[in-house]
């Protein structure tokens, strides 16, 4: 188990319409899920980093970060749903053995969603000044919040192409390479957010600069191994000219609108949280954000799950299994819901210690824990 021979030969059995076994389908859920469940904890850490070490300063910085830190993640629903309109094709594709349409997809892709996180990156800039007060923020921490929100805004571009490259290697079951890339990520956030948080005394726009310098690293890393490494997906194997084909398109659009509503909702109702709890003051703030932040930490095996899902299920489909993808779908969606009751339960007994790690302000921590143990009850 875990060996990525292993998991090739697997794949490949999908692809050849062989018959697999049970124990052979259990054993490929679980070789794909757990890389990609590091890779979304990782993910996650990031936050979590930026909050922690930002919290070290205090509850107006921690404030400052927890006021956009929603809205963030309204941006990101966007590069999330963009990738996946595209990886599911080329999902389809591989499955189908077709490994040049997977490529024109992946092309088509990177193209789409690059001016997609330009567009994305430039409402960002245009409202970073308001945002905090539309956020309810008070003017003590306004200024950082904006200067936060449009530093991780115009590192959308990068976002959005470690994002997609990620997708794309997962798609073509490669994900030790994103699992990798981000726990590399998480160093390198430690390392930028302790020279320009605690060396250069930058504080919270320290943090924000340190977290895109890692997304970045994290971006080119990924993308390099998705566009030169791949063994399907290189696209230095294509011999025809590249040719616009729109249905690429228009698929991705039919694909993604609805992951994109689903992140978008998701992420307004955390955005609206925020303007609730705005008014009651920082501490509020602070604990609201770290409650949030520990909470998704929770349930990012339930993704890291669903991403094996993806690739097992659209692989399944398009090699034209449709028997063996339904059994990929009932064994993910109850592996997924043993994790996730786990995971609750995890969340339940240690969150005095979740909520402690990031912030050392006593105030915080017993409306972080309350947070998470009672409203969540």
């Amino acid at each position: 188990m875990f060996s990525s021979k292993q998991t090739d030969a697997l794949l490949e059995r999908i692809r050849l319409g062989a018959t697999m076994t049970n124990r052979e389908k259990l054993n490929l859920i679980v070789e794909l899920s757990i890389p990609s469940i590091l890779s979304q904890i990782t993910s996650v850490l990031m936050f979590f980093i930026d909050a922690s070490m930002v919290g070290q300063l205090g509850a107006r910085p921690s404030a400052a970060i927890g006021l956009v830190e929603s809205t963030t993640w309204l941006l990101g629903a966007f590069t999330y749903a963009s990738s996946m309109g595209f990886s599911v094709q080329v999902a389809h594709f591989i499955g189908a053995n077709d490994f040049v349409k997977a490529r024109q997809v992946f092309r088509h892709g990177l193209i789409c969603t690059f001016f997609l996180s330009l567009f994305v990156a430039f409402c960002g800039f245009l409202v970073h000044k308001p945002l905090p007060y539309w956020l309810g923020g008070g003017a003590d921490i306004a200024h950082e919040a904006s200067l936060y929100f449009l530093i991780y805004a115009l590192a959308m571009p990068f976002f959005q192409l470690g994002n997609l490259s990620g997708a794309m290697l997962k798609s073509s079951g490669n994900m030790r390479v994103p699992s990798v890339v981000n726990v590399a990520m998480c160093v390198l956030d430690v390392l930028f957010n302790y020279i320009f948080i605690f060396r250069f005394g930058l504080g919270v726009v320290g943090a924000a600069i340190g977290t895109a310098l890692a997304i970045m690293c994290g971006a080119f890393s990924q993308a390099y191994f998705a566009i030169f490494r791949s063994k399907i997906l290189a696209l230095r194997l294509d011999t025809a000219p590249f040719r616009w084909v729109w249905d690429y398109v228009r698929n991705a659009v039919k694909i993604g609108a609805p992951m994109a509503a689903q992140s978008i909702l998701m992420s307004t109702a955390q955005v609206v949280s925020t303007i609730i709890v705005a008014p009651l003051g920082n501490f509020a703030i602070a604990a609201n954000t770290f409650a949030i932040t520990a909470e998704s930490l929770c349930y990012m095996p339930g993704y890291g799950i669903a991403d094996a899902a993806t690739t097992l299920v659209g692989q399944s489909k398009g090699a034209g299994r449709l028997d063996l993808c339904r059994n990929f779908a009932y064994m993910t969606v109850a592996l997924g819901m043993a994790v996730m009751a786990f995971m609750g339960v995890i969340m339940y007994i240690f969150a005095p210690e979740m909520i402690g790690v990031l912030t050392p302000v006593e105030a915080i921590r017993e409306l972080g824990i309350q947070s998470l143990t009672r409203v969540r009850d």
